[in-house]
């Protein structure tokens, strides 16, 4: 079966990009956000690898996208927490690829619960996948963009980041982290020509997070965004995939947030 989302069901991609020759690495991409995006990059001729801690889901995506659009897709498990993981599986994208032109920075968990019951473990590991695991891969992949002049970044923040969503305190310092993450590499980076973004989206639907919810609340929380829905990772995935391309020559370091107008979600 499918992993989450089936691609299938998805609308076509509204950003049309030349990617031939480019190879891109997107992390958490096993299902939810980041397979779309590695979808709608292997769509106009992009190599992709998979990078995810779940192994067969990634497999199971890799094959789905390869198949559906013909391009190279590779699927490597690894624990972006962890230098060793993430070097070993750097290394084997050039191996394969014999080069680096986009890392999205997609892997991410949410924890949801008031301050007063986060305990200090869960706190960690939640700093450590959203924002440790984003400067590990940044820093694996940065020499080989440096050596070719040439990259794009791009991180998943979140609205949450930008404005704080309550009883999310850990989700939304992780994402606010990242945000400052992305100007000051932007600002490091921009004389080796690599260009770093971030993009704050509000709440998808068709991710695992947004299916484990009751129909009430996803009713609920589609009231607050202007727009009158949740947000389609088709949306998020287009954006990502513009900044991506040589059209976002001129962005560097900003925060491109998609919620449906100027809402809390």
């Amino acid at each position: 079966m499918p992993t989450i989302p089936d691609l299938r069901t998805l609308k076509k991609s509204n950003v049309h990009v030349d990617f031939k020759g480019k190879v891109a690495i997107v992390t958490g991409a096993a299902r939810g956000i980041g397979k779309v995006i590695a979808y709608f990059l292997a769509q106009d001729g992009c190599s992709v690898a998979i990078i995810d801690v779940l192994e067969e889901e990634a497999k199971e995506a890799a094959e789905e996208i390869a198949r559906l659009t013909g391009a190279k897709v590779l699927a490597i498990k690894a624990d972006v927490t962890k230098w060793s993981d993430v070097k070993s599986s750097v290394d084997a994208v050039v191996k394969q690829f014999n080069r680096i032109d986009i890392l999205v920075n997609n892997a991410g968990i949410v924890l949801v619960k008031p301050i007063t019951e986060i305990e200090e473990a869960e706190w960690d590991r939640v700093m450590a996948v959203n924002l440790k695991g984003s400067f590990l891969m940044t820093k694996a992949v940065l020499p080989y963009m440096i050596k070719q002049n040439y990259g794009r970044i791009v991180n998943m923040a979140s609205v949450a980041g930008v404005e704080g969503n309550a009883n999310m305190t850990a989700y939304s310092t992780s994402k606010a982290g990242l945000i400052g993450f992305t100007k000051a590499l932007a600002e490091e980076t921009i004389k080796y020509n690599i260009r770093v973004n971030a993009v704050a989206p509000a709440l998808v639907e068709g991710t695992a997070l947004t299916l484990s919810m009751s129909e009430e609340q996803r009713r609920f929380l589609a009231s607050k965004i202007p727009i009158g829905r949740l947000i389609y990772p088709e949306e998020v995935a287009d954006l990502v995939k513009f900044l991506a391309s040589d059209a976002s020559e001129p962005l560097t370091g900003y925060v491109f947030i998609i919620a449906g107008g100027r809402a809390r979600a």
